[in-house]
Protein backbone atom coordinates (compact mmCIF):
# COMPACT_ATOMS: atom_id res chain seq x y z
CA UNK A 1 0.00 0.00 0.00
CA UNK A 2 1.11 3.15 -0.74
CA UNK A 3 1.69 6.07 1.91
CA UNK A 4 -0.89 8.21 -0.05
CA UNK A 5 -3.37 5.76 -0.06
CA UNK A 6 -2.27 4.80 3.33
CA UNK A 7 -3.50 8.37 4.68
CA UNK A 8 -5.68 8.63 2.24
CA UNK A 9 -8.17 5.60 3.22
CA UNK A 10 -7.56 5.47 7.33
CA UNK A 11 -10.11 6.84 8.76
CA UNK A 12 -9.45 5.52 12.14
CA UNK A 13 -5.87 6.51 11.84
CA UNK A 14 -7.23 10.50 11.16
CA UNK A 15 -9.50 10.02 14.00
CA UNK A 16 -6.75 9.39 16.32
CA UNK A 17 -6.10 12.88 16.38
CA UNK A 18 -9.46 14.03 17.52
CA UNK A 19 -10.68 10.68 19.39
CA UNK A 20 -8.54 10.44 21.14
CA UNK A 21 -5.01 11.98 20.74
CA UNK A 22 -2.22 10.05 21.47
CA UNK A 23 1.86 10.29 21.88
CA UNK A 24 4.14 7.58 22.03
CA UNK A 25 4.15 5.83 25.59
CA UNK A 26 7.47 3.96 25.21
CA UNK A 27 10.58 5.94 26.24
CA UNK A 28 12.11 8.08 28.71
CA UNK A 29 9.64 6.94 31.05
CA UNK A 30 10.29 7.62 34.88
CA UNK A 31 10.46 4.50 37.30
CA UNK A 32 8.61 6.42 40.23
CA UNK A 33 5.28 4.34 41.02
CA UNK A 34 2.09 5.94 40.48
CA UNK A 35 0.59 5.19 43.97
CA UNK A 36 -3.07 4.97 44.64
CA UNK A 37 -4.77 8.23 45.23
CA UNK A 38 -6.82 9.70 42.06
CA UNK A 39 -7.53 13.20 41.19
CA UNK A 40 -10.59 14.34 39.33
CA UNK A 41 -10.71 17.92 37.48
CA UNK A 42 -14.03 19.40 36.12
CA UNK A 43 -13.66 23.09 34.77
CA UNK A 44 -17.02 25.11 34.31
CA UNK A 45 -16.14 26.24 31.04
CA UNK A 46 -16.78 30.02 29.75
CA UNK A 47 -16.35 31.88 33.19
CA UNK A 48 -18.63 30.85 36.15
CA UNK A 49 -19.56 33.85 38.16
CA UNK A 50 -18.07 33.19 41.52
CA UNK A 51 -19.81 35.97 43.34
CA UNK A 52 -23.04 34.97 42.61
CA UNK A 53 -21.86 31.30 43.27
CA UNK A 54 -20.48 31.90 46.92
CA UNK A 55 -22.51 35.24 47.71
CA UNK A 56 -21.17 37.99 50.41
CA UNK A 57 -24.41 38.46 51.77
CA UNK A 58 -23.89 41.28 54.46
CA UNK A 59 -22.13 43.32 51.40
CA UNK A 60 -23.19 46.74 50.71
CA UNK A 61 -20.61 46.90 48.14
CA UNK A 62 -22.21 43.54 46.28
CA UNK A 63 -25.93 44.73 46.43
CA UNK A 64 -25.27 47.84 44.89
CA UNK A 65 -23.33 46.74 41.82
CA UNK A 66 -25.87 43.92 41.33
CA UNK A 67 -29.37 46.00 41.65
CA UNK A 68 -30.66 43.30 39.24
CA UNK A 69 -28.67 40.13 39.81
CA UNK A 70 -27.60 40.48 43.20
CA UNK A 71 -28.50 37.11 45.27
CA UNK A 72 -30.93 38.68 48.47
CA UNK A 73 -30.46 36.65 51.78
CA UNK A 74 -34.08 35.48 51.44
CA UNK A 75 -33.10 33.28 48.24
CA UNK A 76 -29.68 31.68 49.58
CA UNK A 77 -27.91 29.20 51.90
CA UNK A 78 -26.66 30.71 54.57
CA UNK A 79 -23.15 29.09 55.56
CA UNK A 80 -21.65 31.55 57.66
CA UNK A 81 -22.31 35.22 58.71
CA UNK A 82 -21.15 36.58 56.08
CA UNK A 83 -20.85 33.98 52.86
CA UNK A 84 -23.80 32.08 51.40
CA UNK A 85 -24.24 29.53 48.46
CA UNK A 86 -26.70 30.20 45.72
CA UNK A 87 -29.33 28.01 46.10
CA UNK A 88 -29.08 25.62 43.43
CA UNK A 89 -26.16 23.96 45.66
CA UNK A 90 -27.90 22.57 48.47
CA UNK A 91 -25.75 18.87 47.36
CA UNK A 92 -22.72 20.72 48.22
CA UNK A 93 -24.04 22.47 51.46
CA UNK A 94 -24.40 18.57 52.53
CA UNK A 95 -20.48 18.19 51.85
CA UNK A 96 -20.10 21.24 53.18
CA UNK A 97 -21.46 20.06 56.62
CA UNK A 98 -19.79 16.88 56.68
CA UNK A 99 -16.57 18.23 56.36
CA UNK A 100 -16.15 17.24 52.93
CA UNK A 101 -15.47 20.50 50.90
CA UNK A 102 -12.92 23.09 50.69
CA UNK A 103 -13.47 26.28 49.42
CA UNK A 104 -10.39 28.75 48.25
CA UNK A 105 -11.77 32.54 47.38
CA UNK A 106 -10.20 35.17 45.23
CA UNK A 107 -8.03 32.18 43.00
CA UNK A 108 -6.03 33.87 39.81
CA UNK A 109 -3.00 34.87 38.52
CA UNK A 110 -1.05 37.62 38.15
CA UNK A 111 -1.90 40.19 34.77
CA UNK A 112 -5.18 38.45 33.78
CA UNK A 113 -6.55 37.31 31.01
CA UNK A 114 -10.07 37.82 30.00
CA UNK A 115 -9.57 35.66 26.67
CA UNK A 116 -11.79 31.89 27.36
CA UNK A 117 -9.39 30.67 25.13
CA UNK A 118 -6.07 32.14 26.40
CA UNK A 119 -7.29 32.39 29.55
CA UNK A 120 -8.35 28.33 29.84
CA UNK A 121 -4.58 27.56 28.41
CA UNK A 122 -2.62 29.61 30.96
CA UNK A 123 -5.13 27.30 33.67
CA UNK A 124 -4.42 24.04 31.84
CA UNK A 125 -0.41 24.25 31.42
CA UNK A 126 0.32 26.33 34.74
CA UNK A 127 1.73 29.15 32.92
CA UNK A 128 2.53 32.54 33.38
CA UNK A 129 0.74 35.62 30.96
CA UNK A 130 3.31 36.00 28.86
CA UNK A 131 4.36 32.67 28.50
CA UNK A 132 3.23 30.21 25.74
CA UNK A 133 3.49 26.21 26.63
CA UNK A 134 2.73 23.51 24.25
CA UNK A 135 2.47 20.79 27.34
CA UNK A 136 -0.22 21.23 29.68
CA UNK A 137 0.29 20.67 33.86
CA UNK A 138 -0.99 16.80 33.52
CA UNK A 139 0.84 15.98 30.47
CA UNK A 140 4.14 16.89 32.50
CA UNK A 141 3.18 15.02 35.07
CA UNK A 142 2.67 12.10 32.79
CA UNK A 143 5.83 12.32 31.13
CA UNK A 144 7.49 12.26 34.78
CA UNK A 145 5.25 9.73 36.37
CA UNK A 146 3.19 8.23 33.70
CA UNK A 147 3.73 4.56 31.53
CA UNK A 148 1.19 4.67 29.75
CA UNK A 149 -2.00 6.92 27.63
CA UNK A 150 -4.57 6.00 30.30
CA UNK A 151 -2.92 7.07 32.94
CA UNK A 152 -4.87 10.55 32.48
CA UNK A 153 -8.33 10.27 30.85
CA UNK A 154 -10.62 13.17 29.67
CA UNK A 155 -14.31 12.08 29.42
CA UNK A 156 -14.68 14.00 26.11
CA UNK A 157 -13.70 13.39 22.58
CA UNK A 158 -11.08 15.19 22.01
CA UNK A 159 -8.05 16.07 24.03
CA UNK A 160 -7.92 18.99 26.26
CA UNK A 161 -4.18 20.68 25.93
CA UNK A 162 -3.87 20.01 30.17
CA UNK A 163 -3.29 16.40 29.33
CA UNK A 164 -0.73 16.88 26.67
CA UNK A 165 3.03 16.52 27.63
CA UNK A 166 5.99 16.28 25.32
CA UNK A 167 6.69 12.54 25.60
CA UNK A 168 3.01 10.59 26.51
CA UNK A 169 -0.87 12.39 26.18
CA UNK A 170 -3.73 11.58 28.03
CA UNK A 171 -6.48 9.36 26.08
CA UNK A 172 -9.68 11.01 25.67
CA UNK A 173 -13.34 8.92 25.22
CA UNK A 174 -16.70 9.26 26.50
CA UNK A 175 -17.52 5.75 26.38
CA UNK A 176 -14.93 2.96 26.81
CA UNK A 177 -17.21 0.65 24.68
CA UNK A 178 -17.66 3.26 21.79
CA UNK A 179 -13.31 3.69 21.92
CA UNK A 180 -12.77 0.08 21.85
CA UNK A 181 -15.08 -1.32 19.01
CA UNK A 182 -13.42 1.97 16.96
CA UNK A 183 -9.56 -0.04 17.87
CA UNK A 184 -11.29 -2.64 16.52
CA UNK A 185 -11.95 -1.53 13.43
CA UNK A 186 -11.28 -4.25 10.30
CA UNK A 187 -9.08 -1.59 8.58
CA UNK A 188 -7.56 -0.15 11.22
CA UNK A 189 -5.87 -4.42 12.68
CA UNK A 190 -5.11 -4.34 8.74
CA UNK A 191 -2.55 -1.83 9.01
CA UNK A 192 -1.54 -3.25 12.10
CA UNK A 193 -1.28 -6.64 10.66
CA UNK A 194 0.90 -5.81 7.58
CA UNK A 195 2.51 -2.70 8.70
CA UNK A 196 5.71 -3.55 10.66
CA UNK A 197 8.31 -1.27 11.89
CA UNK A 198 10.98 -2.65 9.64
CA UNK A 199 8.45 -2.02 6.58
CA UNK A 200 8.40 1.52 7.23
CA UNK A 201 10.86 3.79 6.05
CA UNK A 202 9.23 7.14 6.95
CA UNK A 203 9.30 8.67 9.99
CA UNK A 204 5.96 10.06 9.99
CA UNK A 205 4.33 6.69 9.18
CA UNK A 206 6.32 4.69 12.02
CA UNK A 207 5.00 7.25 14.58
CA UNK A 208 1.58 6.88 13.59
CA UNK A 209 1.97 2.79 13.38
CA UNK A 210 3.32 3.39 17.40
CA UNK A 211 0.45 5.84 17.98
CA UNK A 212 -2.00 2.97 16.59
CA UNK A 213 -0.69 0.34 18.64
CA UNK A 214 -1.31 2.63 21.95
CA UNK A 215 -4.45 3.13 20.85
CA UNK A 216 -5.40 -0.30 20.29
CA UNK A 217 -3.72 -1.24 23.73
CA UNK A 218 -5.26 1.32 25.30
CA UNK A 219 -8.29 1.15 24.19
CA UNK A 220 -8.70 -2.67 25.03
CA UNK A 221 -7.54 -2.20 28.83
CA UNK A 222 -10.19 0.91 29.35
CA UNK A 223 -12.93 -1.22 27.72
CA UNK A 224 -12.34 -4.41 29.91
CA UNK A 225 -11.79 -2.39 33.37
CA UNK A 226 -14.95 -0.66 32.99
CA UNK A 227 -16.55 -3.78 32.17
CA UNK A 228 -15.64 -4.92 35.40
CA UNK A 229 -17.27 -2.33 37.35
CA UNK A 230 -20.77 -0.80 37.54
CA UNK A 231 -22.49 2.41 39.46
CA UNK A 232 -24.36 1.78 42.75
CA UNK A 233 -26.41 4.97 42.69
CA UNK A 234 -28.65 6.68 40.18
CA UNK A 235 -27.75 9.57 38.10
CA UNK A 236 -29.09 12.86 36.62
CA UNK A 237 -30.42 11.98 33.40
CA UNK A 238 -27.42 14.76 31.60
CA UNK A 239 -24.28 14.92 30.02
CA UNK A 240 -22.27 16.15 32.55
CA UNK A 241 -23.98 13.77 34.81
CA UNK A 242 -22.83 10.91 32.90
CA UNK A 243 -19.37 12.15 32.59
CA UNK A 244 -19.01 11.79 35.69
CA UNK A 245 -21.06 8.29 35.96
CA UNK A 246 -18.22 7.07 33.26
CA UNK A 247 -15.68 8.75 36.01
CA UNK A 248 -16.92 6.89 38.81
CA UNK A 249 -17.02 3.36 36.87
CA UNK A 250 -14.08 3.56 35.84
CA UNK A 251 -12.16 4.89 39.59
CA UNK A 252 -14.33 1.92 41.16
CA UNK A 253 -12.91 -0.56 38.48
CA UNK A 254 -9.58 -0.18 39.96
CA UNK A 255 -8.26 0.76 36.92
CA UNK A 256 -4.83 2.57 36.83
CA UNK A 257 -5.48 5.53 35.99
CA UNK A 258 -4.23 8.93 38.72
CA UNK A 259 -6.08 11.52 36.81
CA UNK A 260 -10.07 12.56 35.20
CA UNK A 261 -10.83 15.48 33.48
CA UNK A 262 -14.48 16.64 32.65
CA UNK A 263 -16.02 19.93 31.88
CA UNK A 264 -19.71 21.59 32.08
CA UNK A 265 -20.02 24.31 29.23
CA UNK A 266 -22.27 27.60 28.87
CA UNK A 267 -21.01 29.72 32.15
CA UNK A 268 -20.31 32.61 29.62
CA UNK A 269 -23.81 34.60 31.20
CA UNK A 270 -23.65 38.09 29.48
CA UNK A 271 -27.00 37.99 29.13
CA UNK A 272 -29.37 36.61 31.88
CA UNK A 273 -27.50 35.27 33.87
CA UNK A 274 -29.67 34.38 37.42
CA UNK A 275 -31.72 31.60 35.09
CA UNK A 276 -28.94 30.08 33.16
CA UNK A 277 -26.33 30.18 36.53
CA UNK A 278 -28.71 28.63 38.34
CA UNK A 279 -29.90 25.44 36.15
CA UNK A 280 -25.92 25.12 35.39
CA UNK A 281 -25.27 24.95 39.16
CA UNK A 282 -28.42 22.79 39.67
CA UNK A 283 -26.32 20.09 37.23
CA UNK A 284 -23.21 20.56 38.73
CA UNK A 285 -24.24 19.96 42.21
CA UNK A 286 -26.74 16.88 41.64
CA UNK A 287 -24.00 15.39 39.54
CA UNK A 288 -21.45 16.00 42.31
CA UNK A 289 -23.58 14.56 44.94
CA UNK A 290 -24.43 11.81 42.80
CA UNK A 291 -20.49 11.14 42.05
CA UNK A 292 -19.68 11.39 45.74
CA UNK A 293 -22.69 8.89 47.10
CA UNK A 294 -21.13 6.39 44.73
CA UNK A 295 -17.52 6.68 45.00
CA UNK A 296 -18.71 6.30 48.86
CA UNK A 297 -21.05 3.29 48.49
CA UNK A 298 -17.91 1.86 46.54
CA UNK A 299 -15.72 2.76 49.16
CA UNK A 300 -13.18 4.90 46.65
CA UNK A 301 -14.13 8.36 48.10
CA UNK A 302 -11.05 8.59 50.40
CA UNK A 303 -8.35 8.00 47.65
CA UNK A 304 -10.69 10.91 45.41
CA UNK A 305 -9.72 14.42 45.48
CA UNK A 306 -12.15 16.37 42.93
CA UNK A 307 -11.13 20.14 41.97
CA UNK A 308 -13.38 22.32 40.51
CA UNK A 309 -12.48 25.59 39.08
CA UNK A 310 -13.44 27.81 35.86
CA UNK A 311 -11.28 29.79 33.50
CA UNK A 312 -12.09 33.35 35.55
CA UNK A 313 -14.77 34.75 37.48
CA UNK A 314 -17.42 37.83 36.22
CA UNK A 315 -17.32 41.16 36.76
CA UNK A 316 -18.07 42.66 39.95
CA UNK A 317 -20.72 45.19 38.34
CA UNK A 318 -23.62 43.85 36.39
CA UNK A 319 -24.54 45.20 32.65
CA UNK A 320 -27.58 46.19 31.26
CA UNK A 321 -28.45 42.65 30.22
CA UNK A 322 -28.92 41.53 33.14
CA UNK A 323 -25.48 39.66 32.87
CA UNK A 324 -22.01 40.10 33.66
CA UNK A 325 -18.78 40.81 31.66
CA UNK A 326 -15.52 38.68 31.68
CA UNK A 327 -13.65 39.37 35.09
CA UNK A 328 -10.56 37.85 37.20
CA UNK A 329 -10.37 36.01 40.38
CA UNK A 330 -12.89 33.46 41.29
CA UNK A 331 -13.74 30.59 43.59
CA UNK A 332 -12.30 26.86 43.38
CA UNK A 333 -14.31 23.87 45.36
CA UNK A 334 -12.43 21.00 46.89
CA UNK A 335 -14.40 17.78 47.50
CA UNK A 336 -12.71 15.04 49.73
CA UNK A 337 -12.48 13.10 52.90
CA UNK A 338 -8.99 13.73 53.82
CA UNK A 339 -8.93 17.83 54.65
CA UNK A 340 -7.26 19.17 57.64
CA UNK A 341 -9.52 22.32 57.67
CA UNK A 342 -12.15 21.71 55.32
CA UNK A 343 -14.66 24.66 54.94
CA UNK A 344 -13.86 28.20 53.97
CA UNK A 345 -10.10 27.89 53.34
CA UNK A 346 -9.61 31.92 53.16
CA UNK A 347 -11.48 34.85 53.22
CA UNK A 348 -12.97 36.66 50.57
CA UNK A 349 -11.23 39.37 49.25
CA UNK A 350 -12.67 43.51 49.68
CA UNK A 351 -15.11 44.38 46.88
CA UNK A 352 -13.98 48.34 47.46
CA UNK A 353 -10.43 47.23 46.10
CA UNK A 354 -11.07 46.36 43.13
CA UNK A 355 -8.07 46.16 40.33
CA UNK A 356 -8.42 49.07 36.80
CA UNK A 357 -11.16 46.70 35.47
CA UNK A 358 -13.38 46.56 38.64
CA UNK A 359 -12.57 42.67 39.34
CA UNK A 360 -12.02 40.93 42.59
CA UNK A 361 -8.19 41.01 42.76
CA UNK A 362 -7.07 37.83 43.16
CA UNK A 363 -4.86 36.58 46.41
CA UNK A 364 -4.29 32.43 45.84
CA UNK A 365 -2.30 31.59 42.52
CA UNK A 366 -4.08 28.78 41.22
CA UNK A 367 -0.49 26.91 40.34
CA UNK A 368 -0.39 26.95 44.29
CA UNK A 369 -3.52 24.68 44.00
CA UNK A 370 -1.73 23.03 41.32
CA UNK A 371 1.49 22.32 43.61
CA UNK A 372 -0.35 21.39 46.78
CA UNK A 373 -2.31 18.37 44.88
CA UNK A 374 0.47 17.48 42.96
CA UNK A 375 2.99 17.56 46.60
CA UNK A 376 0.88 16.78 49.07
CA UNK A 377 -1.97 14.57 47.52
CA UNK A 378 -0.17 12.61 44.50
CA UNK A 379 3.51 12.76 45.98
CA UNK A 380 5.50 13.86 43.43
CA UNK A 381 8.14 17.07 42.76
CA UNK A 382 5.63 19.51 41.70
CA UNK A 383 8.22 22.47 41.40
CA UNK A 384 9.22 20.94 38.05
CA UNK A 385 5.69 20.12 36.81
CA UNK A 386 4.18 23.89 37.42
CA UNK A 387 7.78 24.72 35.85
CA UNK A 388 8.29 26.86 39.22
CA UNK A 389 8.23 26.69 43.02
CA UNK A 390 4.78 27.82 44.47
CA UNK A 391 3.66 27.04 48.05
CA UNK A 392 1.98 25.05 48.90
CA UNK A 393 -1.66 25.16 50.43
CA UNK A 394 -2.62 24.11 53.89
CA UNK A 395 -5.52 22.29 53.59
CA UNK A 396 -4.66 18.56 52.60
Amino acid sequence: MERRQFLKQSALASSLFFVPNFIKAFENLATTSLGYKRLVIIQLAGGNDGLNTIIPFNNDVYYRNRPTIGIQKNELIKVTDELGFHSSLQPLKKLYDQGHLTIINNVGYPNPNRSHFRSTEIWQTASHSEQYLQTGWIGRYLDAYGKQPYNAIEIDDSLSLALKGQHINGIATKNPQVLFRTSQDPYFKNVLKHYQDEHLSEHNLGYLYKTMIAAESSAKYIFEKHKTASNSYEYPNNEFSNQLKTTSRLINSGINTKVFYSSLGGFDTHAGQPNTQSRLLKIYAEGIEAFVSDLKQQGTFNDTLILTFSEFGRRVKQNAANGTDHGAASNVFIIGNQFKTPGFYNDMTSLSDLDENGDVKYTVDFRSIYATLLGNWLGVEDDTIVNKTFSRLDFI
